[in-house]
């Protein structure tokens, strides 16, 4: 007798659940992908995973739920899981570049950049007016050593889009790595005139002036960055490099600090 009234309290929870989910409005499974959007944008991605799961456990269509849930997985580092939330997403909404877009930055991390391209072309396809999307493709043209495509697309941002210095410091970061230091130093420059605060110059220039071997040049630009930037990630690496210079050390200077993604 008890196991069958065990059965029938359990039916009847089972039951009460189930119309409470049939009753749910939109608006009701809207409210868990919401909270999970905030858990993310605050960086409790673990924790934002639960609301994500249990939005789509009860509407399954959920594309926005899917297109955040991968956007967790991704931070923390978990880009197989990512990129599977976000190809769903895509069946779901494939005109929204975003989902194409964040599956881009997802192969790019796990350094299969010839996705990544596919990704971000099916994206700037969609939504040509997004610049991060085209600074990304042509990233990941570079790691694939196609440098002209990426000049190219760089190029194209600059004339455009005159004031989107991202495209200035990308550009002259690749031609820093083609040995083509006083070409950078200009784009450097110019970034400088539109925005005299913008960190990554000073220490592009300094890149540049370091391997023309103009250590005095070198060591004030250096100097500026710590500057403007004293608590840098990178503050260490560039007092050791002052260091060095002060003691005639001639060890390239790293490059891939000029870099923003």
């Amino acid at each position: 007798m008890k196991n069958e009234n065990n059965r029938y309290v359990s039916a009847v929870v089972h039951e009460s659940k189930y119309n409470n989910i049939v009753n749910m409005t939109k608006e009701d499974f809207t409210k868990y992908t919401s909270r999970a959007d905030v858990l993310r944008k605050a960086g409790q991605y673990k924790e934002s995973i639960g609301c994500y799961l249990q939005s789509i456990m009860l509407d399954r269509k959920n594309a926005s739920a899917y297109l955040g849930l991968g956007q967790s997985y991704k931070y923390l580092n978990d880009y197989d899981k990512a990129i599977k939330n976000l190809e769903t997403a895509s069946e779901l909404t494939p005109d929204d570049y975003k989902v194409y877009y964040e599956m881009g930055i997802c192969y790019l991390l796990k350094s299969m950049p010839e996705e990544a391209i596919k990704c971000f072309q099916k994206s700037v396809t969609l939504d040509k007016t997004q610049l991060d999307v085209q600074l990304q493709l042509a990233l990941a043209h570079e790691l694939v050593d196609e440098q002209d495509m990426a000049m190219m697309i760089y190029d194209k941002l600059i004339e455009q889009n005159p004031e989107y210095l991202k495209a200035y410091s990308h550009k002259a970061a690749l031609l820093v790595c083609l040995g083509k230091y006083i070409e950078a130093s200009k784009l450097f420059f110019d970034i400088l005139k539109r925005n005299p605060d913008y960190h990554r110059a000073y220490f592009g220039i300094a890149v540049c002036f370091d391997n023309l071997k103009k250590i005095a040049d070198a060591k004030r630009y250096y100097t500026k960055f710590l500057k403007i930037k004293p608590n840098s990630s990178h503050a260490d690496y560039v007092k050791n490099r002052l260091n060095a210079l002060r003691n005639n050390t001639t060890k390239p200077a790293n490059l891939e600090l000029v870099r923003q993604r």
